[in-house]
C-alpha cells in the first residue's frame, strides 16, 4: 500500500493547486511550487505580477535556472521586456562569464550561478527585475543581486510568484502569495 503525500493547499492568481510537502532537512518540510510544464499557471502567474509590476521602472528581467525560467519568458512575453537567464553550470561558449556562489534549500549544496558574456551587455547600466519561482532562504536571491553588481548594473526591484518562511525582509518582495514551512 502507497502512502499519500501530504500536500498544502494554495489559490495564486486564481489558479488552485496542491502543493506536495518534501522533506529538506530532519523535521522540516517546504511546499514544492513546480511550475515547469504548468502552463496554466505560469499564465496566469506571469500576467498576475505584469499588473503589480506596472509602475516600476526597469530594463530587463534576470531569473536563474531552472524552474523559474517558465515565468521569466512569459513575464517578458506580457512586458515586452527582454529576460536572461544565469546558467548553474559554466560553458565554454559562455566566454568570461560573471559568477556567483549560492546555497540553494532543495539542493542543500553550494552552486555558482554564471551570467553569459553576451548578456552582459544587455544588463550593464540597466535597471534589472530579479525574478525567482519561490524565494525562501534568500541564498540565490543574494547570488543574482552579487551578478547585479558585478554586471555594472542595478536591481530595480525583487519579485517572485511566492516566497516563503519566516523572513520579515520579504514583505518588500513583489509576490503573489506566501508559504509557511512545516516542522514537525
Amino acid at each position: 500500500m502507497e502512502n499519500e503525500r501530504a500536500t498544502y493547499p494554495i489559490d495564486i492568481a486564481g489558479v488552485h493547486r496542491e502543493l506536495p510537502l518534501f522533506e529538506v532537512k530532519p523535521g522540516l518540510r517546504i511546499a514544492i511550487l513546480n511550475i515547469l510544464g504548468d502552463v496554466e499557471l505560469v499564465d496566469a502567474c506571469a500576467k498576475a505580477l505584469a499588473e503589480k509590476l506596472a509602475g516600476l521602472a526597469y530594463d530587463v528581467i534576470l531569473t536563474a535556472e531552472s524552474k523559474s525560467i517558465p515565468i521569466a519568458h512569459m513575464l517578458a512575453a506580457v512586458t515586452g521586456k527582454p529576460y536572461i537567464v544565469l546558467r548553474k553550470e559554466c560553458k565554454p561558449y559562455m566566454g568570461n562569464a560573471i559568477e556567483a556562489e549560492t546555497l540553494s534549500i532543495t539542493t542543500g549544496k553550494p552552486q555558482k550561478l554564471y551570467l553569459d558574456e553576451k548578456d552582459c551587455d544587455l544588463m550593464k547600466g540597466k535597471s534589472v527585475l530579479i525574478l525567482d519561482d519561490v524565494i525562501s532562504t534568500g541564498s540565490t536571491l543574494q547570488g543574482m543581486r552579487l551578478i547585479v553588481e558585478k554586471a555594472g548594473a542595478r536591481v530595480a526591484a525583487e519579485a517572485s510568484i511566492l516566497t516563503e518562511g519566516d523572513r520579515a525582509e520579504w514583505m518588500r518582495i513583489i509576490s503573489l502569495g506566501h508559504l509557511p514551512v512545516f516542522y514537525d
